[in-house]
């Protein structure tokens, strides 16, 4: 029976919110909001105008270096390991990658958004 009233209830919220998910940005719609999302590019204009590589640089480099942290997530856990010693110096020597990464970016003005 709680299983019945479990599924009913999560299968009415679900569809409440999906509703009012539709239902609620129509309220309030101006030009702006309509337009489609294009990356900071003006839609009206041609799709063929050269564009600046440092906005795909940037992109790379902030994939990258957000890859690289989540692999410190498992970090907490990892430390109750067997092998203590071997687990700070794999961590440390991650973090001092990315530090180093991160040094040669700023270094190479890999991170300026203007040219």
């Amino acid at each position: 029976m709680n299983l019945m009233l479990a599924l009913t209830v999560n299968t009415l919220l679900t569809l409440l919110l999906t509703a009012i998910m539709f239902w609620l940005p129509q309220l309030n719609s101006y030009t702006e909001k309509a337009n489609p999302y294009e990356c900071g590019f003006d839609p009206l204009n041609s799709a063929r105008i050269p564009f600046s590589m440092k906005f795909f640089l940037v992109a790379i480099t902030f994939l990258l270096f957000d890859l690289e942290i989540a692999l410190l997530l498992p970090l907490p856990w990892a430390l109750q390991t067997t092998n203590l010693p071997m687990m700070i110096k794999s961590s440390i020597m991650l973090i001092t990658i990315l530090t180093l990464g991160l040094a040669y970016e700023w270094t190479q003005k890999g991170l300026e958004w203007t040219e």
